[in-house]
């Protein structure tokens, strides 16, 4: 999955807000970029078709919410680059992220393990 700038700009704007509707969105991104009411229109159902945002009918507008966070799209996008290259099984993709993790600090380091170990605890609970 591919997001253009625009794209980006909207699911941000929506991890800090709660819910907008199309002309919300285009009071606060759109007329500072030069952007037209239909062109944030358009990027909303674009990211309402990648599953990004949902939506409720009100009157004859739709208001908009992220459907994922910050966090889980990131998942996502890694997810999306690497089952190219990666098979199940295979651990390059945690080699790799290994040796990114080279340039955290021990407090990333630590944030890191505790995000490990609550991702263990909510495994044992779904089993």
């Amino acid at each position: 999955m591919q997001l253009g700038e625009l794209e980006k700009l909207v699911l941000q704007h929506f991890w800090n807000v709660k819910e907008a509707d199309a002309k919300q969105v285009h009071k606060v991104l759109g007329l500072a970029r030069g952007n037209s009411l239909n062109t944030i229109q358009s990027t909303l159902d674009r990211l309402f078709k990648k599953e990004l945002l949902k939506r409720t009918k009100q009157g004859h507008a739709y208001c908009y919410s992220a459907r994922v966070d910050r966090e889980g799209l990131i998942a996502q996008l890694i997810s999306n680059v690497t089952s190219d290259f990666v098979d199940d099984g295979e651990n390059s993709l945690i080699a790799a992220f290994s040796s990114a993790s080279a340039q955290l600090n021990d407090e990333q380091l630590d944030t890191l393990e505790k995000m490990i170990e609550k991702q263990r605890q909510l495994r044992k609970e779904r089993a």
